[in-house]
């Protein structure tokens, strides 16, 4: 946002265009004015405002319009509409299309000066929101380099010499350092897995997934999930129950990414699910959505958790004992789902365990 806010008002109506500009010149504010759509045009491509008020009823292009090429323009500058009582019903359609207020005419100078600052602020959040998202995908970079070259190069090396070594003296090991040998393998390679997930959530390309999208059957899916997440659940004798519905249509999207999303959810469910519980899958479509839910009678998710839970290397308050949590598997999952035009969703009650949706839209071929 500029030093100086910068306001443009489109307006046919001199009075309107003559009042506002007094009442506001008295603040620090750089105004220009227009007196049609076509005008108020022009001057945006070389005025670049902040915010603009724009009259709905005007001759030649409709305000509607305006407001339409403005937000394709700069989508962060703030549109009022300036109305009259007769057309209070095109301005609310006018704020469901993206604009920010309407301003009814009469308005006294109170009324304008304060949907001003209220339209500023919203400017002023708008970009610093654009601002916090550039430093974040900056700050992935630079985490992806490091973590590439400075922590997996070295430790790949290290993984490396030590099974040579062990090779090596396996005939002069005694059984004892056999196993100390056997402990320090298994901790790299827990090391180098954890930094292969780090990576795998700051590079999932959403176009190069969609680049692989094709006809997808979800309950073949869900058995792969399932068939992936039967081990660890075996081993906590937790009983995975699916429920598929019959005749389901297809979703367009990638399979393996698919599968992988639902191996998240699913591992989670049985990971923070006691030993003997259970997990239950539910397969159904409503109307143009496959809806798949993972329920599961674990530890459940603290409230002020839930907000946070997609977030990149976010670890919640739950406990698992013996469980390494890298804090990615949902955001992967949810970036994941977005890309197949989706919505991941979670209720959670702490001690009642959890339950997960995805929304797919079915395909439409």
């Amino acid at each position: 946002m500029n030093e100086t806010p910068r306001i443009l008002i489109i307006d046919d109506e001199e009075i309107v265009r003559d009042s506002c500009t007094q009442i506001l010149m008295k603040k620090n504010y750089e105004i220009k004015t227009a007196c049609n759509g076509m005008d108020g045009l022009e001057l945006l491509k070389e005025f670049e405002p902040d915010l603009a008020f724009v009259d709905l009823k005007m001759p030649g292009i409709s305000g509607f319009e305006v407001i339409e090429q403005i937000h394709a323009f700069d989508p962060t500058i703030v549109t009022i509409v300036i109305t009259g009582f007769a057309t209070v019903d095109s301005a609310v359609d006018a704020m469901k299309k993206g604009s920010y207020d309407f301003l009814p005419k009469p308005f006294t100078p109170d009324e304008l000066r304060l949907i001003t600052q209220r339209g500023l602020e919203r400017r002023k959040f708008a970009l610093e929101a654009i601002t916090l998202r550039r430093e974040k995908e900056m700050l992935r970079e630079h985490f992806a380099a490091i973590v590439s070259h400075e922590l997996k190069s070295p430790l790949g090396a290290v993984q490396t010499n030590l099974f040579v070594l062990a090779d090596d003296l396996k005939d002069k090991l005694t059984e004892e350092q056999k196993e100390k040998f056997e402990r320090l393998q298994s901790r790299i390679g827990e090391l180098v897995k954890l930094i292969n997930t780090w990576l795998r959530a700051i590079s999932v390309d959403i176009n190069r997934i969609r680049d692989q999208f094709g006809p997808i059957c979800i309950k073949t899916v869900i058995e792969k999930a399932v068939e992936n997440t039967q081990p660890h659940a075996i081993r906590k004798a937790i009983e995975i129950e699916t429920s598929i519905a019959e005749d389901l249509k297809s979703v367009n999207g990638d399979e393996g990414t698919l599968v992988e999303a639902v191996v998240n959810i699913t591992g989670n469910a049985v990971k923070y699910t006691r030993i003997n519980g259970e997990v239950k899958i539910d397969v159904q479509e409503q109307g143009d959505e496959i809806v798949i839910t993972v329920t599961d009678n674990g530890v459940g998710i603290a409230k002020e958790d839930i907000p946070h839970l997609f977030e990149d290397f976010y670890v919640g308050k739950a406990k698992t004992e013996g469980e390494r949590r890298s804090g990615v598997g949902l955001a992967i999952t949810r970036r994941i789902i977005e890309a197949h035009d989706g919505t991941i969703s979670v209720e959670s009650e702490l001690g009642k365990g959890s339950t997960f949706a995805i929304h797919l839209p079915v395909s439409k071929g």
